[in-house]
């Protein structure tokens, strides 16, 4: 009889021990699920939270968000807001504006101006990118040639990254590169020369100015230009989210 009663003793303790870990343990991934500032699985630290940015920005006023409308002498059209893309699905919300850090938007608005001189304008496919999205794309590639490696982040996440093409602006039609976007093949490289004269000028003309005005080039895509930067950091906003905290607009020379 004592017996059991010592082993009945022993269950309820081991039963309320279970308990409070239990317990614990939840309010250790409470804390881990609300901790915007805890290192993701790659070690990497990415704003997601509104009162991060806000105090990013507030230390840092360079580091701000900046929309990129369209207007004259620059178009957007952000392939992964639709399906004509390589993922073949929306990504993004249906949206027509981006984002880009504050220095970036800074220098494109630079190179817009230059290009206005010669009737040229800009189309933009793509600028700022969530982290989550980028996690998405390397799933089927996997080729950092092509695709970012999250383990890495991309400067697509941290708003200095582009992708863009030439316009005429007087027909509004892009300028022949030789490849689409998202090609992923070397005749998108910038070692290809099996091109034409045109082709290889109008790519050579995107490159002079984009790099005149501070960006640098990706050799395996000719549209891909970033911001060079250790100041940056990786972003996991929403769109709507950076609709809702970005006040400032890029500034427009028209």
């Amino acid at each position: 009889m004592i017996e059991n009663k010592a082993n009945e003793g022993s269950l309820k303790l081991i039963q309320k021990m279970k308990s409070i870990l239990l317990f614990l343990f939840g309010c250790i991934i409470t804390t881990i699920c609300n901790a915007d500032t805890l290192p993701n699985s790659f070690g990497l630290h990415i704003l997601m939270s509104d009162n991060e940015y806000r105090l990013s920005v507030q230390q840092h006023p360079n580091l701000e968000m900046m929309t990129i409308a369209p207007h004259h002498g620059l178009v957007t059209d952000l392939k992964y807001a639709t399906t004509d893309n390589f993922m073949k699905k929306r990504l993004y919300p249906q949206i027509k504006s981006t984002y880009l850090r504050k220095p970036a938007a800074t220098a494109l608005a630079a190179v817009q101006t230059e290009l206005k001189k010669i009737n040229v304008g800009i189309k933009i496919w793509d600028a700022y990118r969530p982290y989550q999205t980028t996690l998405d794309m390397w799933a089927p590639i996997q080729d950092e040639k092509y695709v970012a490696n999250p383990a890495k982040g991309s400067g697509h996440n941290k708003g200095i990254a582009i992708d863009l093409t030439l316009i005429d602006l007087s027909t509004g039609q892009e300028l022949d590169m030789g490849t689409g976007f998202d090609d992923f093949t070397e005749k998108a490289s910038h070692d290809y020369q099996q091109l034409s004269q045109q082709i290889l000028h109008n790519r050579k003309l995107l490159r002079q100015v984009m790099e005149k005005y501070g960006f640098k080039s990706l050799s395996s895509e000719w549209w891909h230009y970033y911001l060079p930067g250790n100041q940056y950091e990786l972003m996991n906003f929403s769109f709507e989210q950076l609709n809702r905290l970005c006040s400032g607009q890029v500034p427009i020379n028209h």
